[in-house]
């Protein structure tokens, strides 16, 4: 049986202008919603991640405690869970499904939340990575409606360095002849597998490939290992068209690209309201801290804190250092505690 819901959208139009019949946000819930219906916080999810590769941060005595808050993490378009070219009929599946951004994945959980469970106020919103794309968009869409944002390892806006790096993933992933431009017959194995060897050299830093981290504290044999069993065994069973639908998303990612800021960056980080701590990894090769601080510049009521980190962009999740995840679980506790 499924852990996860499905919530139907219906006919739900896009940025892009294209409209899927019978869309659908699956998601997950954890606690209960209290009479008050003030005890929510929302979770979303990653890029290729689904709700299941979140809940290392939701647990009994942590700051996610399903006693105390109802916790929902909705899965975003193209995870091959909610609506994605993996799981659309024709004639929008495969390589035809709609341009998706981050902007349409939160408008959809903002129906979720206010339609199906008649939430007005939302305690906080929490991501990692695109999450934390998804979180920025949530302060910045409904600055009356978030009381807390706490991104970490990620961005409001997809910088060009970003957009480089995963220019380069992109090319690995479609040069594969099975690929047939996303009309493929049998899975991209050799894309995926070069996929994967090109996310490798920066998913961690050169410090964590310095001092053999993969070896001495994730336990791998050789650097192969870790690149096959780690990386390759990552990938491969993801569909292609699923993760090239959920990169275009992350190279779109911008707060500001929609009818609310018309492009306006500054204006929509200075409009995100909530109390925030903006928390990237200090060797983070995707989300440099030089960006968040930017973000926090502009914004009202934010806070830097960077992650002090040798383990990359995977100091945020999904939960591989031990000691990572417990200071971004204090400091998630600590804004919890405090006033909106």
């Amino acid at each position: 049986m499924a852990d996860y819901e499905i919530y139907e959208l219906g006919d739900f139009t896009f940025q892009s202008g294209a409209t899927l019949r019978e869309c659908k946000l699956a998601y997950k819930t954890f606690g209960k919603l209290n009479a008050a219906k003030d005890n929510v916080i929302v979770y979303p999810t990653w890029y290729s991640g689904q709700h299941v590769d979140n809940e290392w941060l939701v647990g009994k005595g942590m700051a996610l405690d399903p006693d105390e808050y109802f916790i929902v993490i909705p899965n975003m378009f193209g995870n091959g869970l909610s609506s994605s070219p993996s799981n659309t009929p024709k004639p929008y599946n495969a390589a035809r499904f709609p341009k998706v951004t981050a902007y349409d994945n939160v408008r959809a959980q903002h129906q979720l939340m206010t339609q199906k469970f008649g939430v007005e106020r939302i305690k906080m919103v929490t991501g990692w990575s695109m999450g934390a794309l998804q979180t920025f968009h949530w302060g910045a869409m409904y600055p009356d409606m978030v009381e807390r944002i706490v991104p970490f390892c990620g961005s409001a806006k997809c910088s060009r360095h970003n957009f480089v790096f995963l220019e380069g993933v992109k090319a690995a992933l479609t040069a594969d002849a099975a690929f047939l431009e996303g009309w493929y017959e049998k899975k991209p194995e050799r894309g995926l597998r070069a996929m994967a060897r090109v996310y490798a050299g920066w998913g961690f830093s050169q410090s964590f490939y310095r001092e053999e981290l993969d070896l001495k504290t994730l336990g791998y044999s050789s650097l192969e290992d870790f690149l096959v069993a780690f990386w390759e065994g990552f990938f491969l069973p993801k569909d292609a068209n699923n993760l090239l639908a959920m990169l275009w998303t992350w190279q779109n990612g911008d707060i500001s690209a929609n009818d609310i800021y018309h492009g306006d960056y500054k204006k929509a980080l200075g409009a995100i309201q909530s109390k925030a701590y903006v928390m990237p990894g200090r060797t983070d090769l995707y989300f440099p801290p030089e960006d968040s601080e930017i973000e926090v510049a502009n914004m009202p009521n934010a806070t830097l804190i960077p992650i002090e980190s040798i383990w990359g962009h995977f100091a945020g999740g999904p939960g591989t250092s031990p000691v990572d995840v417990a200071f971004l679980d204090g400091k998630l506790k600590e804004i919890l505690a405090g006033s909106a």
